[in-house]
């Protein structure tokens, strides 16, 4: 037979492991790159953009076309590379509980 107050202390239990974790996040940051380097953004696990540098010498080119791709791959990357560590993040809190779910980007988990 199940019992019910230790079914609710667990999912209180994970739902804390589950605020630290996104907490977590927002504190990882990691770098995107495009261009040899020459553009390069920051963002969060959140998939927040924190900074974005651009080599003066992609500027001297003067094609704005050339300057945004480099700008939209860095972005890219730099969301690719959050969206992995976030999911390493959360297998280290839930201790694999969630299994292999493969879970679509955009689910969120009630609360989070």
């Amino acid at each position: 037979m199940l019992d019910m107050n230790n079914i609710l202390k667990q999912a209180q239990k994970f739902q804390e492991e589950m605020q630290k974790v996104q907490e977590t996040l927002s504190s990882i940051t990691v770098e995107g790159s495009s261009g040899g380097g020459m553009v390069k953004v920051v963002a969060n696990c959140k998939l927040e953009v924190i900074s974005v540098k651009i080599d003066p010498e992609v500027l001297k080119e003067d094609d704005q076309e050339m300057i945004e791709d480099l700008i939209v791959a860095a972005v890219n990357q730099a969301i690719q590379t959050a969206q992995k560590r976030a999911e390493e993040e959360m297998k280290k809190a839930t201790g694999g509980m969630l299994g292999n779910l493969n879970l679509p980007n955009n689910f969120k988990l009630p609360g989070m």
